[in-house]
């Protein structure tokens, strides 16, 4: 495939924008070469500025659940812009999909639409160190959950010691309140909370990750930290932001039987437009202004454009019979003709999926934290993401992020997968 097009924008884009991109994963630099610029899309498929057709594994990060320019979606946003993009006063528009959302969702009863993930989870934090009145949190390695200062920590020199900042701009002030832990070690988490008795106001995961390519919960590790939270006082934070509505109708929470004190959404909760939120219970949430003392607010949270394509897609979501089940159906089958041709052509390889969230990691060993996920040959890694763009295949231009899985895709979508998979397998 040519990129003639791609690149001549990437040199004019990266003469005004930082690295040529608004967001660095965008930029290939984990994988080499010049990103692809996208055109337009529809259903699975991309299409870029040099008019190449590739199987769209990415979908936005998450939210094309239903494929691009998905109908209901874009009629909705259209007929709402008619009306106007932005009033910064309520509309009924934000009751409906409000209501939606909490009777999709056990555990919680009240909500706040946001902007995106990152101010969801920044929101969130805020939140729970204000009902709790304390001051530390607790994230894991390879979890992400946004580019807010306290998120943007890398571990200390010690299991029980506090992670240091690694982007300049966080200072030590906020790094020092944000302990570090290792996913799926509940001994860890444990002596975090040891160590820092009554300090400690929430624990915020990704139920699945999905930063370090996808990584799933052991059995009994999320159990373990509901349990350690209510030992200690702790709120618990599920960042659904990836997970919810696409592993079942009311996310992660629902699919492992774990209630979460707080949550966070993005991705489809938006149907692709730029949505976050984040709930709880009522006792929660009623220490948000303008009913209790902590602040949060936006001129844009909960605009008219956003709502729109959010409550038509989860209108579809909810009524959608058997879209899990084909979402399952379909990534299960990705999965097993991955594995048969990775197996054919003498590739080391682990597999992780759950749900429609599928990796690829070029190392024998189980991939279960940040640690683990590092083993993988980038190299590898490299040569399979550029054969696969080759192939018409667009899957994501790191080793740590997970593929997502539409509904739009088709077998014979699959099937074509699997074969490109094949050709590059050969050649690893």
């Amino acid at each position: 495939m040519l990129y003639t097009r791609s690149s001549q924008l990437f040199a004019e884009a990266s003469e005004v924008l930082p690295g040529g991109v608004n967001s660095p994963v965008r930029a290939f630099k984990s994988v080499g070469g010049t990103p692809i610029f996208a055109k337009e899309a529809k259903g699975a498929y991309l299409y870029d500025e040099d008019g190449n057709r590739l199987i769209d594994y990415i979908n936005s990060w998450g939210p094309m659940l239903l494929g691009h320019a998905y109908e209901p979606v874009v009629t909705a946003v259209i007929e709402k812009a008619k009306k106007g993009t932005s009033f910064g006063m309520p509309t009924e528009l934000e009751t409906e999909i409000a209501k939606l959302a909490l009777s999709m969702v056990p555990g919680i009863e009240k909500i706040r639409f946001v902007n995106s993930g990152t101010e969801a989870c920044m929101s969130a934090v805020r939140l729970a160190r204000g009902f709790t009145n304390r001051d530390k949190i607790i994230k894991f390695a390879g979890c992400y959950h946004g580019h807010s200062d306290s998120f943007l920590i890398q571990a200390g020199s010690g299991a029980i010691t506090f992670g240091a900042p690694n982007s300049p701009g966080v200072t030590q002030g906020t790094a020092k309140d944000t302990l570090l832990a290792r996913y799926n070690d509940l001994d860890n988490v444990r002596s975090l909370f040891e160590a820092n008795k009554n300090e400690i106001a929430a624990i915020i995961i990704e139920p699945v990750a999905g930063n370090m390519g996808c990584v799933p919960p052991q059995e009994g590790f999320l159990k373990g930290l509901r349990a350690l939270c209510d030992e200690h006082g702790a709120l618990l934070i599920f960042d659904e932001v990836m997970t919810g509505f696409r592993l079942s109708k009311g996310g992660a929470q629902e699919l492992f039987g774990i209630n979460a004190d707080i949550v966070t959404f993005g991705k489809v909760i938006g149907g692709g437009l730029p949505v976050g939120a984040f709930a709880a219970r009522n006792e929660i949430m009623n220490y948000l202004a303008p009913l209790g003392p902590v602040y949060q607010a936006g001129t844009l949270s909960g605009n008219p454009l956003a709502m729109a394509a959010g409550l038509a897609m989860l209108q579809d979501i909810n009524t959608n019979e058997g879209l899990f089940e084909r979402l399952e159906q379909k990534t299960a089958y990705l999965e097993k003709g991955i594995r048969k041709q990775l197996e054919k052509a003498g590739v080391v390889f682990t597999i992780n999926r759950v749900g429609s969230m599928i990796s690829v990691h070029f190392d024998e060993r189980p991939v279960v934290d940040f640690d683990t996920a590092k083993n993988g040959d980038n190299e590898s890694f490299k040569k399979f993401f550029h054969g696969l763009l080759q192939e018409g295949i667009y899957i994501a231009p790191s080793a740590y992020e997970t593929w997502f899985i539409t509904d739009a895709l088709t077998y014979e979508d699959l099937d074509f997968t699997i074969a490109a998979v094949g050709k590059v397998a050969a050649t690893l």
